[in-house]
């Protein structure tokens, strides 16, 4: 049995169609259940259930062979490292109760050394407390979602540009969701492994975002420019449409990293690049999305 959290999000869903296509047995744990598409309701079992509810997971995690775990993003929570260790404290008690074979999850690019990072260390914990369980895992790094994008669809239409607190000319990677969760399903498809270890995902390219304003121009036919902010600027609008101060913090202080070079510290590898590039991800994606 393949379990299967955060089912109709984006990447979530994404895993669970791919599982699918191989006709695997799945379950999914959902806090609702009536977002299941009724082809996806007639081929899983469905645990009703949020991911800090422990008897919903520890339900869900009976006789699993795999595990597919997400902590889903709560912009309203006062802290997101709180909000995660929570997340993670269930997983940990429901793996150790349902002797868990294979666990399958997100976690962060982070740096190594003397400089970590400044969300690294929540990370790291959960790796830690994950680990310690004892069960075979592995953890997917990524940098930032070509998805993210999505949440700029206002200016991008109404003033043709999107804007972060990092310097437009510095070089990161980014990777599609689409490849994050056709490399979880694979992992999970597969019992031949065993034991502990990361998978950088990283997408084919760096680019910075004045390129990807290039990029973002030419698909769309219209001029498209980046724009950086100060952080305490780009807070204040995240804190103006519903976000809480402290998740607000944490976006701004993860971005921050990002652009001392958190993201950069993953060499890049024929196994850690994923295949989708960003002008495809344009084509396919941002453009529906901006004209719609």
């Amino acid at each position: 049995m393949i379990v299967i959290t955060t089912p109709t999000g984006q990447i979530g869903h994404q895993v669970l169609d791919n599982v699918l296509e191989r006709g695997a047995p799945v379950r999914v744990l959902a806090r609702d259940p009536s977002r299941l598409s009724p082809r996806v309701r007639e081929r899983v079992e469905v645990v009703r259930g949020s991911l800090d509810d422990v008897g919903a997971v520890t339900e869900a995690f009976a006789d699993a062979g795999g595990v597919f775990w997400l902590v889903p993003p709560t912009p309203t929570a006062d802290s997101m490292r709180d909000r995660a260790l929570e997340f993670t404290r269930t997983l940990c008690a429901a793996i150790g109760s349902q002797g868990v074979e294979r666990l399958v999850y997100i976690s962060a690019l982070r740096g190594d050394g003397d400089a970590p990072g400044r969300h690294a260390p929540t990370s790291l914990i959960m790796d830690e407390m994950i680990e310690g369980t004892g069960v075979s895992c592995r953890a997917l790094r990524m940098p930032a979602f070509m998805e993210n994008l999505l949440q700029q669809i206002g200016p991008l239409k109404s003033q043709g540009v999107f804007f972060y607190p990092v310097s437009g000319d510095r070089r990161l990677p980014t990777c599609a969701t689409r490849d994050v969760a056709a490399t979880a399903a694979r992992l999970l498809l597969d019992d031949s492994w065993s034991g502990r270890a990361s998978v950088p995902i990283l997408g084919p390219e760096d680019l910075s975002y004045d390129e990807m304003a290039q990029i973002m121009s030419e698909v769309l036919e219209r001029p498209i420019r980046y724009q950086r902010v100060p952080g305490d600027a780009f807070k204040a609008n995240l804190t103006r449409n519903g976000m809480s101060e402290g998740w607000a913090q944490g976006l701004v202080d993860l971005l921050a990293d990002v652009d001392e070079g958190v993201y950069n510290a993953e060499p890049r590898t024929p196994h850690s690049s994923s295949p989708t590039t960003f002008r495809q991800w344009c084509e396919e994606v941002l453009k529906p999305a901006v004209l719609g």
